[in-house]
């Protein structure tokens, strides 16, 4: 797979990042992106500490409700995927960019928008 951007660095990210890592010989190189960059270069100083992954990381500031900044960074990045670990109503705004962008989309959650209460099950 080679090179991957991942959007989000909260606590699902943070695992699925560190899992990308351990398969270093498939993700070789992993960009990670948030609104808050100084979590995303926690991670990487974490990651690159325990040297335990030849993954080289990357890290940028991103927000993800901005189609064209994810655009934007697709372009710049050139990701063969974009594994979509951000907040689920920020789903289509990524999908439209990687649609836009020719990039492969992955995505652990499903649409919803930003002000909907949670159904009582989810409490």
């Amino acid at each position: 797979m080679s090179r991957v951007l991942i959007i989000g660095c909260g606590g699902v990210a943070s695992v699925a990042i560190q899992k990308c890592c351990q398969n270093d010989a498939v993700f070789t190189e992993i960009c990670i992106a948030s609104r808050t960059v100084s979590k995303c270069d926690a991670l990487k100083a974490k990651i690159e500490a325990e040297g335990k992954s030849k993954t080289v990381i990357t890290t940028a500031a991103l927000d993800a409700d901005n189609k064209d900044a994810v655009l934007a960074l697709i372009k710049t990045y050139q990701p063969v995927a974009v594994l979509n670990l951000a907040l689920p109503y920020q789903d289509l705004t990524i999908m439209q960019a990687c649609l836009e962008g020719g990039v492969h989309y992955i995505d652990t959650a499903n649409y919803e928008p930003e002000d909907t209460d949670d159904p009582a099950w989810r409490a």
